[in-house]
């Protein structure tokens, strides 16, 4: 009877251990973005291996999903994914409009005055985010949008 507790309690302690490294380990991934207007996409972790494509957007955000020495595999807003060398990211924020036509506004409110309409697929680059909004620039206009509006590096 108590073997067969301890194998109880061992089970839901694997099981446990289990879901947390699951859920824990979504948390590594995260966003950087391009330095340079030109970064090549490598199919491996290395520079002997072949060019992929090569994005040409500076402070294009891409989500960095795992790592091998000096090199980062990132997956982009279009499931695109490769290699790129460390070198090649920086810290500054932006992030990609994947709402349709979002509002960006003068302050963080909805009753705000309404500034430019942003299409889908326009990077914005981040200045600050605080609650549910982020405060933007893009193409000469700077305001606040909806952080869920939002696709990349707003933390």
């Amino acid at each position: 009877m108590i073997n067969k507790k301890i194998k109880i309690l061992i089970l839901i302690f694997c099981f446990n251990f289990l879901l947390v490294n699951s859920i824990l380990g979504n948390e590594k991934d995260y966003f950087l973005t391009l330095k340079y207007n030109q970064v090549k996409v490598r199919q491996g972790p290395s520079f002997e291996y072949p060019v992929k494509f090569i994005y040409k957007k500076k402070y294009l955000p891409v989500k960095i999903i795992d790592s091998k020495d000096n090199f980062k595999k990132i997956i982009d807003l279009k499931n695109n994914d490769g290699w790129i060398h460390v070198s090649q990211f920086t810290k500054k924020k932006s992030a990609i409009n994947i709402s349709n036509l979002s509002i960006v506004f003068k302050k963080p409110n909805i009753y705000s005055q309404p500034l430019v309409r942003l299409e889908k697929g326009k990077m914005v680059i981040i200045k600050k985010c605080r609650d549910e909004w982020c405060k933007v620039t893009s193409s000469g206009y700077g305001g606040w949008i909806f952080k869920n509006s939002l696709w990349g590096k707003i933390k």
